[in-house]
């Protein structure tokens, strides 16, 4: 399956449903009152956890969700029925971010997740409740509410509790394979690994998730080869474990290794950087490693940096080295969830207008201000459409027209619709 961690979809609530005018209408009843019914709401957006994926590959063919709009509603008091709600099953560590605010708006760090993120337009109320003891017959019913598409980002973080971090071809793999029972690629050359692999160890009573990230370069921060993307999958961990080539095999100096392995997380992330961190020092079953060993120790020690010398190849040594990240695990904090913020999907209407004359008798009017009066207006109520009209004069919409040249005849377009301008 091919591995797909990151994408754009796009997410929309359902529209309200309008308000319906009516009257009421039976045999032998005199002019029956307004009995219009109000529309329905429309159905809500959640994301989910689905268990049952590790990739975002689906999301490449179906890129669009949208919960149902809510029905109008219908005489005799008849409320239209509420829009279905639309669930987004997303892999477990998912993150959701809007892309016009940047938010973090849902972060899918556990099974069982489920979240709202967009509530459905409220619908439109029916002219039976705008019926009031000096207005009894209300013709006018409210449209509703209309709601916003939203462009989001999921990017999928590789949920583990340590990660493996190092150098392309330092045996990150093996040693997976060794402490659990994944079975990840492995091969003598560089960039074998390109997905994070994830296996459990068990060890005595207690168990963790292992992640194997892809081998980093120097400048991977930056995005030199796929940096970003693979540090990207061990934001999550609580702890890592540094694997370097002890023996230099392919003439790496194992001390540079660990510094430029460190200045990497550091760039990528200060938080990252901080977390506490194990040295594997793999490979010492080659020769020249105990002279390797001992220099990095001399190097580190002092910095109270713990190192295990381990050789994937032998698969010995390993039994400190899951000692102590069992020990260390412990008392670490869980596993890291990021915090989340409301998206305001209420329609936001600035207080405004502007007129663009396109031609010498073409105006186009926009902005804050001509949104809300059309998002409020039914083209096909008649009093909903005199309001209209009393709307653009009463916010100056028409006699900014005129003071912008516009006379008997010019053409006026305002959102969809495009009328004549008459004086």
């Amino acid at each position: 399956m091919q591995f797909v961690d990151k994408i754009h979809i796009f997410i929309k609530a359902g529209d309200g449903g309008d308000g319906c005018s009516s009257f009421h209408r039976e045999k032998y009843v005199n002019r029956g009152g307004p009995d219009g019914g109000d529309g329905g709401c429309g159905g809500n957006v959640y994301f989910v956890a689905n268990d049952n994926v590790n990739t975002l590959l689906e999301f490449r063919f179906s890129k669009h969700f949208r919960a149902e709009r809510g029905e109008n509603g219908r005489a005799r008091m008849q409320t239209g029925k509420r829009g279905s709600d639309i669930r987004v099953a997303v892999p477990v560590g998912t993150r959701v971010r809007d892309v016009e605010s940047g938010k973090i708006i849902a972060d899918v760090s556990a099974p069982g997740y489920e979240k709202l993120v967009l509530h459905g337009g409220r619908g439109g109320r029916g002219n039976a409740r705008f019926a009031t003891p000096t207005k009894q017959a209300p013709k006018y019913a409210q449209n509703g509410q209309k709601t916003r598409e939203h462009e989001v980002e999921l990017e999928l973080l590789t949920v583990a509790d340590v990660g493996l971090v190092g150098l392309p071809n330092v045996g990150k793999s093996t040693i997976l394979s060794v402490v659990t029972s994944a079975k990840p690629k492995i091969a003598d050359y560089h960039f074998t690994t390109l997905t994070p692999n994830l296996g459990v160890v068990k060890r005595y009573d207690s168990s963790f998730v292992l992640a194997d990230i892809p081998g980093l370069i120097e400048g991977a921060a930056e995005g030199a080869g796929l940096g970003r993307s693979f540090l990207r999958h061990i934001e999550r961990t609580r702890m890592l474990v540094h694997v370097i080539d002890i023996s230099g095999s392919e003439g790496r100096d194992p001390i540079e290794d660990y510094y430029t392995i460190r200045s990497e997380l550091y760039d990528y992330s200060p938080a990252l950087h901080a977390l506490p961190q194990f040295v594997a020092a793999n490979k010492t079953d080659i020769p020249g490693a105990d002279e390797n060993l001992a220099r990095l120790h001399d190097e580190l020690d002092e910095k109270g940096v713990l190192i295990f010398p381990v050789s994937a190849a032998t698969t010995k040594g390993f039994e400190p080295l899951l000692d102590a990240i069992v020990k260390e695990l412990a008392h670490l904090p869980k596993t890291l969830a990021f915090e989340e913020e409301e998206l305001a999907d209420e329609p936001q209407y600035e207080d405004g207008f502007e007129i663009v004359k396109e031609s010498a008798d073409v105006f186009v009017v926009k902005g804050g201000t001509v949104d809300y009066i059309m998002d409020t207006t039914n083209a096909d109520d008649e009093v909903s459409m005199r309001r209209f009209q009393q709307m653009l004069v009463k916010q100056g919409i028409i006699a900014a027209l005129r003071d912008n040249g516009a006379k008997e005849g010019s053409v006026i377009r305002i959102g969809e619709w495009e009328f004549d301008f008459v004086e």
